[in-house]
């Protein structure tokens, strides 16, 4: 017999959020610290967003004052968030209406909403602010979107089922995860009208393909070339490919093969890898294995696992301080947090959260750390540089299952 639509509710309602995209398709106050909080000006504002997908809101969080701001109605369902690199907004993707909302930071109300294809789930915010990317699971289909006229201004195919759409960091080359097909489909980006995105390659073999980072190459140039690193969420793998360096680049022209995109190879790391956090200088990803209780560690110079280690139970989502030394991962099954230190490489600290907490973000300043806990509607406040080291801080109220969180911080004119 068929579930009853309530009963599938409550089914996607106990996963955490990058497993959505495996789902058929339509588918107290601890003692503070001796450090003092930072002090900042009468302009500053940040904020923490958070998407509330039972309740069809975003909660916000003004991290200043650490209070409940607002909650915002948006459309049904929302699910991934991004932020704005370059301007005040934020934006939330409704999975249940096929729509973006565009949150303005400076007054937290909704001023856009961009209409695109059928069960959408993730965004992705071109480096310059301009575009947004944005992958229509049910329709096979990526969205491109003017954020200055904030609509839809391309359509282009994917592969079946695609979730995940990331930008490379020289804004070339937009790369799309296939769970369906598990494959990666790879486009060139374009400032053509007519065709804003062109397909240059697709590889397959990556089964449930779900998360994808981009990693720039290590040199000077942006336009050298950059890596793709897949997680095959249905097998105990990640697919490794290169992205194809510009022509006119100093690599491409010491090498035209490197002019083309190429797979390089598929590694071994946990099961289930569901969640791909790159270090900030790029040396290292790590994967949150969901199904066998571990992280694993790929240096993107020799594309090798460098160990798989014990994490806690259900790793979900992780975050990687700004130092490259400690790496903060979810436990979705142990309703905790776990710090984990890259250069010691060992568990230093495991932090109690509220329920099946998932995906997590820094404070601009990485004095806090932010984890929306999915199953108990609120958000854990971890304060990093307490007498004790990381302690929860508090709790902030959110919404019904909590999908994503981001943090938009600025300084407001006078």
């Amino acid at each position: 017999m068929k579930p009853t639509r309530r009963i599938v509710s409550q089914f996607r309602a106990a996963l955490p959020r990058v497993l959505l995209l495996l789902l058929p398709l339509p588918l107290a106050l601890s003692g503070c610290g001796r450090n003092r909080f930072p002090v900042y000006p009468a302009n500053y504002h940040e904020f923490a967003y958070v998407s509330n997908g039972a309740s069809s809101t975003v909660t916000v969080l003004d991290l200043v004052y650490l209070r409940q701001d607002r909650v915002i109605q948006v459309g049904r369902q929302p699910t991934g968030l991004a932020v704005n690199p370059v301007r005040n907004e934020v934006y939330a993707v409704n999975t249940g209406s096929d729509s973006v909302s565009v949150i303005d930071a400076a007054t937290n109300r909704v001023s856009a909403t961009i209409g695109v294809q059928r069960t959408p789930y993730f965004i992705s915010v071109a480096p310059d602010g301009k575009r947004a990317y944005v992958a229509n699971s049910a329709s096979n289909t990526v969205s491109i979107l003017d954020l200055d006229k904030r609509r839809q201004i391309g359509v282009v195919a994917t592969g079946e089922g695609p979730g995940m759409a990331r930008v490379s960091p020289d804004n070339r080359t937009l790369v799309v995860s296939n769970r369906i097909a598990g494959s990666l489909s790879v486009y060139s980006i374009t400032d053509s009208r007519e065709h804003p995105l062109e397909l240059r390659e697709a590889f397959p073999g990556c089964a449930g393909a779900t998360d994808v980072a981009v990693v720039a190459n290590s040199t000077s140039e942006l336009s050298s070339g950059a890596k793709a690193f897949v997680a095959c969420s249905a097998t105990h793998q990640v697919m490794v490919v290169w992205l194809a360096a510009s022509p006119n680049s100093w690599r491409g022209k010491q090498d035209p093969s490197l002019q083309h995109d190429h797979l390089l190879c598929f590694l071994d790391v946990g099961n289930t890898p569901t969640h791909l956090a790159v270090k900030p200088d790029g040396g290292e990803v790590f994967t949150t294995n969901f199904g066998s209780d571990s992280i694993s560690e790929i240096s993107t110079w020799t594309n090798e696992v460098l160990g798989t280690y014990p994490i806690g139970s259900k790793p979900a989502s992780a975050v990687i301080s700004e130092d490259n030394s400690s790496l903060w991962v979810t436990n979705f099954g142990a309703d905790s947090a776990a710090m984990y230190s890259i250069d010691d490489g060992r568990v230093e600290a495991s932090v109690h959260t509220g329920s099946k907490p998932d995906s997590l973000a820094f404070s601009a300043d990485e004095h806090l750390l932010l984890i929306a806990d999915s199953g108990s509607a609120d958000v854990a406040v971890i304060r990093m540089q307490g007498k004790d080291g990381p302690t929860l801080f508090t709790m902030l109220p959110s919404g019904g299952h909590a999908n994503d969180i981001v943090v938009k911080s600025f300084h407001a004119k006078l």
